[in-house]
């Protein structure tokens, strides 16, 4: 059934209230319209594009919940995130992130997200990188979204380290996969918990 202008605009601000993370081209599907009309609509709603939204959520949510290091110097957009257990972080790959001949993303960017999303995921005022192990899967192109999953595997409060494995996928597909030994501060080594998240 095709919806007049009105009806789908109404839809269209439920649909993203709901999905704040949905994009232009899932919506323009849904709607049965073209992308521009989903554009525009989302000018005259005063709705800002999917970037934007998924900025404003991020710093609404975790702003506080982040210790480590300020929101806005983690690379890409962190969607989800449970202190010293997980976090989830978004990427998208523009013309900034690749080489110009190849349209394929340096490997520092994908390291940069995954580096990022680890020592966010840290609950304490310090955690720096003591180690990185790092694997490239495949090749990212400019235009895909980098989906990073941190998962904190141990803490070892002895000494003040903690271990999280990064796995970024496009696609469900792994890309890179970086298993982290991050150094963390003296403050948070109380409690006697060896393992994390389990």
């Amino acid at each position: 059934m095709k919806r007049n202008k009105k009806e789908r605009q109404r839809e269209l601000v439920l649909t993203i209230k709901e999905n704040p993370f949905i994009t232009d081209e899932d919506l323009a599907e849904l709607f049965s319209v073209s992308v521009q009309t989903i554009r525009l609509d989302r000018l005259e709603l005063s709705i800002p594009e999917l970037r934007e939204r998924i900025k404003n959520v991020a710093e609404k949510k975790f702003e506080d919940e982040v210790r480590s290091l300020p929101i806005d110097e983690v690379i890409g957009d962190i969607i989800d995130i449970e202190l010293d257990q997980s976090a989830i972080s978004i990427l998208d790959i523009k013309k900034e992130h690749v080489f110009k001949r190849n349209r394929i993303a340096r490997g520092h960017h994908l390291f940069a997200q995954a580096n990022s999303l680890a020592v966010a995921v840290i609950n304490d005022e310090l955690a720096l990188t003591a180690k990185s192990a790092l694997q490239f899967k495949r090749s990212v192109h400019e235009g895909e979204r980098v989906i990073a999953k941190a998962k904190v595997t141990r803490i070892d409060n002895e000494h003040g380290r903690t271990f999280v494995e990064v796995t970024s996928f496009v696609n469900n597909e792994p890309v890179f996969i970086g298993e982290f030994e991050m150094f963390r501060s003296n403050k948070n080594r109380g409690g006697n918990t060896d393992e994390a998240g389990n």
